[in-house]
């Protein structure tokens, strides 16, 4: 009975692993998304190396559906394209959630946290 009780749950994770894979590639996950424009109103101090570091970034989102969305987030970033304050970044987000904001930079780097 174990064994079928194991049989059922792998082969139910199997398909939702597939499933996730076939709307990541059909691009259905992000069609919804609106884009906007984000003006930076503070971000971590510019460190003292070079290459990649943490940064976390606040401003105020502005798109199609929302004004002056005050948001944060934590990215990692590369020191030679540190953002400063007064800058305006391309942004995309869904329109429920604001706060779920993802940038768009030559200094971005692919960071798994929020």
């Amino acid at each position: 009975m174990l064994e079928v009780v194991m049989a059922v749950a792998l082969v139910t994770m199997l398909v939702v692993t597939i499933a996730a894979l076939v709307s990541g590639r059909t691009g259905r996950g992000r069609a919804n998304l609106e884009h906007g424009s984000l003006y930076v109103t503070g971000v971590s101090p510019l460190p003292a190396m070079t290459g990649e570091h943490y940064v976390t970034i606040t401003g105020t989102v502005t798109g199609p559906s929302i004004t002056g969305k005050v948001v944060y987030r934590r990215f990692a970033w590369d020191a030679a394209h540190w953002p400063a304050p007064g800058d305006h970044l391309a942004v995309a987000y869904p329109p429920h959630n604001p706060d779920d904001w993802h940038a768009e930079h030559p200094g971005l780097r692919p960071y798994l946290g929020s």
